[in-house]
């Protein structure tokens, strides 16, 4: 029995797990039903009704439905497509998936449809399809974003297929399947076909880890890597060893994660602990050079390492002041006796490592030592010499 057939919604209120564009309330819904909707593009993760929710619209804005692959979509499907529909006062809903992976060409040929809206485009993707369409279709389009379906709406989804399953089982098939509706749908569907009660370890024998979302889409890629510099932040390395097998499970490349706790150490720990990115640059080396399994726990160590290190963002504040300050149009004149070929430059050595001279044409403020790790100690020297 095909359940993701059988079970695509029909209408607005068959959809689960998309309230805040599916209820009567919606903007989207109210659109559709005043037949005022207009190019749009919806992004979010596998198995949350991107493509239903387009026939849906389809139906309820009575337009012919043709439903492409960017990947595999040909020009000249699009120009017959075009062609038959020229000057009739019907036009049809063009439905692409994939379309982040849209070439220019493709878009070009798009545009002039939607600029005389002789057919409505509507996109989907697990990706932000923003980031990768020209302006010109993002100044015509809507972006709408369904959300990974709850464990409620997946438990209500499992009622309507009318499958008996223990308690055990259900809890597997919603657990496991990561917030993706189809992917529930098809594990009940082989388990039923196997004529036997659907029970936990049959469906482990079917699915025997859990379909993790990773981070192969750019979105859990993107949500991820930020959750793991987040607890980094916090000093939570639990949370961050959790998130860290997350990327690793996900396939994500070694060497991105490695960058991203370079840039770490010395964004929120900096000063406080210098040592954090000697430490996080050897690992970065390091793991290119020998990649996993290994290099998990080389990943493993420098992540443990920040979150345990004392923190400061004093240099990224200071960076920031200063690049501030010159865009603002602060542009001093450089003091003569700094200047390349200009004598009356004081040697600090010469001076037992430090001597009272201007280094500004007049005063500014960027750095503000914290008195955190060996920062406080940094610190209190610069305080220390210039007290002198």
């Amino acid at each position: 029995m095909d359940f993701t057939y059988l079970l695509r919604p029909k209408t607005f209120d068959d959809v689960v797990g998309q309230d805040h564009l599916c209820s009567a309330e919606a903007p989207l819904r109210i659109l559709c039903e005043g037949g005022s909707l207009t190019h749009s593009f919806f992004y979010g993760p596998p198995g949350c009704g991107k493509t239903s929710l387009a026939r849906i619209i389809a139906t309820v804005m009575d337009l012919p439905f043709y439903e492409f692959n960017a990947t595999s979509l040909k020009i000249e499907q699009l120009r017959k497509i075009f062609d038959q529909y020229e000057g009739s006062l019907t036009r049809p809903l063009i439905f692409i998936d994939e379309v982040h992976r849209l070439a220019k060409n493709q878009q070009e040929v798009l545009l002039p449809v939607m600029e005389k809206n002789s057919a409505l485009v509507i996109g989907a993707s697990t990706e932000n399809p923003y980031f990768s369409l020209t302006a010109a279709m993002r100044s015509r389009s809507l972006l709408f974003e369904l959300r990974e379906i709850t464990t409620k709406a997946l438990a209500d989804l499992l009622v309507r297929t009318g499958v008996e399953t223990d308690e055990e089982a259900r809890e597997y098939l919603i657990r496991s399947s990561g917030g993706d509706a189809r992917a529930m749908l098809k594990l009940l569907e082989v388990a039923a076909a196997l004529k036997k009660p659907i029970t936990a370890p049959l469906l482990r024998s079917l699915r025997p880890a859990a379909q993790a979302r990773g981070s192969s889409e750019a979105g859990v890629h993107y949500d991820l890597a930020s959750a793991l510099i987040k607890s980094i932040r916090g000093s939570d390395p639990d949370a961050a060893v959790y998130y860290l097998a997350r990327l690793i499970e996900g396939g994500e490349p070694p060497e991105f994660i490695a960058r991203r706790l370079v840039i770490l150490a010395s964004e929120d720990v900096g000063n406080a602990n210098p040592q954090a990115l000697t430490l996080c640059t050897s690992a970065m080396t390091s793991v290119k050079q020998i990649g996993y399994p290994e290099a998990r726990i080389i990943l493993s160590q420098a992540v443990i390492y920040l979150c345990a290190s004392p923190k400061s963002n004093s240099a990224y504040n200071a960076i920031n002041a200063a690049q501030q300050a010159v865009r603002n149009g602060v542009i001093l004149e450089i003091p003569e006796h700094l200047r390349q070929q200009h004598k009356g430059y004081l040697y600090p050595h010469d001076f037992g490592g430090w001597v009272n001279q201007n280094y500004l044409s007049k005063p500014l403020t960027f750095v503000e030592f914290k008195n955190i790790g060996y920062e406080a100690k940094m610190g209190e020297w610069i305080e220390k010499v210039w007290k002198k």
